[in-house]
């Protein structure tokens, strides 16, 4: 390893290391045993520390700035209470693939072989939810740890990866010098595999895409549109890749991922070969489409299948996705006529969504206000390259149903690790990224609450964000799921503050809307604002049990 000509701390070095990672921003709440990091990272100035009100709140910006940029930013907190309070979202991000450092504090290490005021084993607390945890024993490691911890990050599948200094360790001199970043290429499936997939593919009746997490990557987006563009295959998304196709192409047949069969379900039961692309098991489990496992499969993703009785690949294209998608495009301009499919079934899919979405374009209901609506307007309001960020409740069901994209990346909804309290810290990270962007975060009154001290940090920073919350007084998804097994739901309201008051304590602008005629105008308003606004709606969950029994009698109708 090479030596520098100065000695500095292994604090000092530690930034030095990630600035030259290009390491732009970490959030986080800072303690005793990182003070010396806080104080290299002051000194530096080459990083932006974004001081938040909790550290799970920093753990979401993180994760978001991650899904934007496809580069890790840093979540700090320190030992103790500060790293456990910082699990959640990093088990989020780690399990919706956002790459992600995690930096804390820990006790010296003449302390840590007996009991000490907030010692734990931190690093084993954070290896089942990282690609990689460690601590920093020596500095001179620190170079290393660094350059491993964000290559570990950003490789396929991005994941999150944690990394401990002790403070003595921290304050201990050091004279080594960052690694510079080396880049690699990945690897590309093997042109022989790339033709058995092409010929399944060209000898398909009613083939069908499948697409997941892996297709929102820029590159392999472009290149499924083009691929799409060129085949007429149409393309059903799971709910983290929405936007991979434009909705308003023909074959883009919107999304699927309810835990219950849905119009989509009919395409996939059609089609006589499945292509999936980047799909992650833990957003839509292959049993839910493919119970006896008798579907033909090919499989395009970073890393191998999963294995699953549910999910046998003939063909399994192992490789960067985007140069799997090139390989196919290649082999289809070189045929002198296109395959022939039969799309009319998919066609008749996305023609019958489409009418589901319109269905209450022209409510004028008072009151409450139905989903649809709501989410109708909020698509005619945002622009394509707004970004929509879904925290987790039963708003999350009728974003994935409801809500559609023209551009990757401008929904997203954490769906694997599916935690709540992700949307309101997220858009702050997502403004940050794309200040010339709207940012809207949709959450439940439930959601909403658990990471409101954020609202103080979106006030400081004075980000110009919505935050729309829908409002039902109770844990609407879990009631709604209850119903549907038990007939009836357990205690599950709560109650709630006046969200005009408590928009304008924390600084915010505050509105509140009951009339469907009145959303548009009043979200408009709240994008146009200057700093954070508050948009609550009284919620029509009645729709809820109305959704159930429409998909009901979908299942039946296909029985």
């Amino acid at each position: 390893m090479a030596r520098g000509a100065f000695e500095m701390k292994a604090s000092d070095l530690l930034v030095q290391c990630l600035t030259g990672e290009g390491i732009e921003y970490i959030f986080g709440v800072p303690g005793e045993e990182n003070a010396d990091f806080m104080m290299s990272l002051e000194q530096s100035g080459a990083i932006r520390f974004v001081l938040t009100r909790h550290e799970q709140g920093a753990a979401f910006m993180a994760e978001v700035y991650g899904r934007l940029t496809g580069n890790p930013a840093g979540c700090l907190g320190t030992l103790g209470p500060g790293a456990t309070n910082l699990i959640t979202g990093v088990a989020d991000a780690n399990m919706d693939h956002a790459p992600m450092l995690v930096l804390t504090g820990q006790g010296a290490l003449r302390r840590l072989h007996k009991e000490s005021h907030q010692v734990m084993d931190v690093v084993a607390m954070f290896d089942p939810v990282t690609k990689w945890a460690t601590s920093v024993h020596h500095p001179d490691t620190i170079p290393e740890i660094v350059r491993k911890a964000v290559r570990v990050a950003r490789t396929e599948k991005p994941g999150a990866v944690h990394i401990e200094l002790p403070e003595d360790v921290a304050k201990a001199p050091t004279t080594q010098e960052p690694l510079a970043p080396r880049r690699f290429r990945r690897s590309v499936p093997d042109a022989g595999i790339v033709d058995q997939a092409f010929d399944l593919i060209a000898a398909a009746s009613r083939p069908i895409i499948l697409a997941g997490n892996g297709c929102i990557r820029r590159r392999a987006s472009r290149e499924l549109r083009a691929f799409c563009d060129a085949s007429g295959i149409g393309v059903t998304s799971t709910f983290m890749a929405k936007g991979c196709v434009d909705v308003d192409a023909p074959y883009c047949l919107y999304t699927i991922g309810l835990g219950t069969r849905d119009r989509m379900s009919k395409a996939l039961d059609e089609a006589d070969l499945i292509l999936t692309l980047g799909f992650d098991m833990v957003e839509y489990h292959p049993h839910l489409w493919n119970p006896n496992g008798d579907k033909r499969i090919i499989h395009a993703d970073f890393l191998p299948a999963e294995i699953d009785a549910c999910y046998l690949p003939e063909v399994e294209l192992v490789g960067d996705l985007a140069a799997t998608l090139a390989m196919l495009n290649q082999r289809l301009d070189r045929l002198a006529s296109p395959p022939r499919y039969d799309l009319s079934g998919q066609t008749r899919v996305r023609t019958e969504m489409a009418a589901d979405l319109a269905e209450h374009a022209d409510d004028d209901t008072q009151g409450v206000i139905r989903p649809q609506k709501i989410l109708w307007d909020v698509r005619q309001v945002l622009a394509p390259e707004d970004i929509l960020l879904s925290d987790v409740g039963a708003h999350k069901m009728w974003i994935a149903r409801h809500y559609h994209c023209h551009l990757p990346n401008t929904c997203l909804i954490p769906n694997g690790f599916c935690s709540m309290g992700f949307a309101l810290p997220g858009a702050i990270a997502a403004k940050l990224i794309n200040p010339g962007q709207r940012v809207l975060a949709v959450c439940g009154d439930g959601g909403f609450m658990m990471n409101v001290q954020e609202m103080e940090t979106a006030r400081r920073l004075n980000s110009d964000i919505v935050v729309m919350v829908w409002e039902d007084g109770g844990y609407g998804l879990i009631a709604w799921k209850q119903d549907n097994e038990f007939h009836r739901h357990t205690d599950l309201a709560f109650g709630n503050p006046d969200w005009l008051q408590l928009a304008a304590a924390f600084g915010w602008q505050g509105h509140k809307v009951d009339a469907s005629r009145d959303f548009k105008p009043t979200l408009e308003q709240a994008l146009a604002e200057s700093g954070p606004s508050l948009l609550v709606v009284s919620i029509d969950y009645r729709e809820n049990a109305i959704l159930t029994r429409k998909l009901g009698e979908l299942i039946a109708g296909n029985a």
